[in-house]
């Protein structure tokens, strides 16, 4: 099972082949167009169900199942959370439950965190399901933390890992939050200009079917995007 999270950094349809090649089962994709406007070359492989968010025709959340996943979004979902998205993800064989993620700026303050707090308070239900996927651009790290605000980056984890929710990449690197030595982003596609901002949080159940985790390289991504892909894999 391979899961991929990707800010394409807009224009998808003319990047998909990339990351479609790395052969995903799932894959979310923050940045993308409509599902109207993307058009696949006919030399890759079609997804088995697609799904999109936005308000932006050019600019939404997206996801992209193969291997016979179907996705649906649950009804508990909350509009308030715009790209907070909640779905169910399906086969014969397994099925996830998602927050797939991409984190907007308010517009009365700085904080991206702001967004993901809410939502996973609102969603508290979903935190105690095994199988749990929250995964995407978080827009975060705990080394833009402010002491007095509540949604810090480091008491969303600390929330999360209350529930027994755990950042895949952390557990399997072994590394603390906010001292990452594997970027997810490059500040206007700058290799001086390293962030790691996006996650994939993962329910206790599946920390020992964790296999694999592993962020691409700036060299092959950064002519596509200033995020590289988040790319995961469980037995």
């Amino acid at each position: 099972m391979k899961i991929i999270s990707w800010n394409c950094n807009m224009a998808f349809r003319k990047k998909a082949e990339f990351i479609f090649a790395e052969k995903p089962d799932i894959l979310v994709v923050q940045e993308c167009e409509n599902l109207e406007k993307l058009k696949f070359p006919d030399f890759i492989q079609i997804p088995s169900d697609s799904f999109w968010y936005g308000k932006n025709k050019n600019k939404g959340i997206a996801v992209f199942t193969f291997s016979n996943f179907k996705i649906e979004l649950l009804d508990i979902h909350n509009p308030d959370f715009e790209y907070v998205i909640p779905l169910s993800i399906k086969s014969d064989a397994a099925e996830y439950v998602m927050l797939a993620v991409w984190t907007q700026k308010p517009t009365n303050h700085d904080c991206y965190t702001s967004q993901i707090w809410n939502a996973i308070h609102y969603y508290t239900d979903l935190l105690k399901i095994e199988n749990l996927l929250i995964i995407g651009d978080f827009n975060s790290n705990s080394i833009w933390d402010k002491p007095r605000r509540i949604y810090n980056h480091t008491n969303l984890v600390n929330k999360l890992i209350e529930h027994k929710i755990y950042s895949s990449y952390h557990v399997f690197f072994n590394e603390v939050q906010g001292r990452e030595t594997q970027p997810t982003l490059y500040l206007h596609r700058k290799i001086d200009k390293p962030y790691h901002i996006d996650y994939c949080f993962i329910s206790e159940n599946l920390k020992n079917k964790l296999t694999k985790v592993e962020i691409g390289t700036y060299s092959y991504w950064t002519k596509l995007s200033d995020h590289s892909p988040l790319i995961l894999e469980f037995i």
